[in-house]
């Protein structure tokens, strides 16, 4: 009822396109919740394009994004609301949505802690949250998996790694993460959580600071994937 009294004085519009939400839609409306591309990547976790990414880089259990993510695509409007109009709600509620399709393949099986991708301290106040930790919270409330966003930090923001090739993008976060609680992450298995992967290069300089750590495995999920 509250829901309803809302909408009706303030009406909610759809991240995506922009068409009125009714009060059981959470940002997305019914038609672009089922146009968003997915990847399926969750029903082969351990062989598909996300996972390849990592083969011979650093070990991972499985690896797997919702959908692919193009500029001007459905799933960027919905991205740039999360990340750049301060709609930490968006990020929820994506979570939600990537958790639910996901948990019925078993994704989620033998997970013991969730970890967002870490921002600076600067970046995080300039932004107001962290995008990825929206996400996991997302995850969390859905799995009912244990979120942890202290065991690793972002030490150093060196640029966006948009105009940046594939080499440069690892030489821009090397060094960048650093452990905090090495025993709270202890023969743990953690998914470590982003919004959207391109080449994998900032996930992956996190992931090997992590699995610095005794018994640590590390799995992948993502929002997005950046298809070439």
């Amino acid at each position: 009822m509250i829901r309803r009294l809302l909408d009706f004085i303030t009406p909610r519009a759809c991240v995506v396109c922009g068409k009125r939400l009714s009060p059981v839609d959470e940002v997305l409306c019914p038609a672009c919740v089922l146009h968003l591309p997915r990847t399926g990547f969750q029903r082969s976790p351990e062989d598909n394009e996300m996972a390849r990414l990592f083969w011979g880089i650093i070990p991972v259990e499985r690896a797997a994004a919702l959908c692919y993510y193009a500029p001007g695509g459905e799933l960027a409007r919905a991205v740039y609301e999360l990340k750049y109009r301060g709609r930490p709600d968006v990020g929820e509620a994506l979570g939600r949505l990537m958790a639910t399709e996901m948990q019925n393949d078993g994704f989620f099986e033998d997970i013991d802690m969730l970890v967002p991708l870490p921002l600076t301290p600067k970046r995080r106040r300039q932004r107001g949250y962290n995008q990825s930790r929206m996400l996991a919270l997302g995850i969390s409330e859905v799995t009912r998996l244990p979120l942890f966003d202290d065991v690793v930090c972002r030490t150093v923001f060196k640029g966006s790694q948009t105009q940046l090739s594939r080499w440069e993008r690892r030489e821009n976060v090397e060094n960048v993460f650093q452990l905090r609680d090495a025993d709270g992450l202890r023969g743990r298995h953690v998914l470590l959580i982003d919004d959207i992967v391109t080449t994998g290069a900032t996930i992956t300089a996190c992931a090997r600071v992590l699995l610095q750590v005794d018994g640590v495995r590390v799995s992948i999920l993502s929002l997005g994937l950046t298809k070439d």
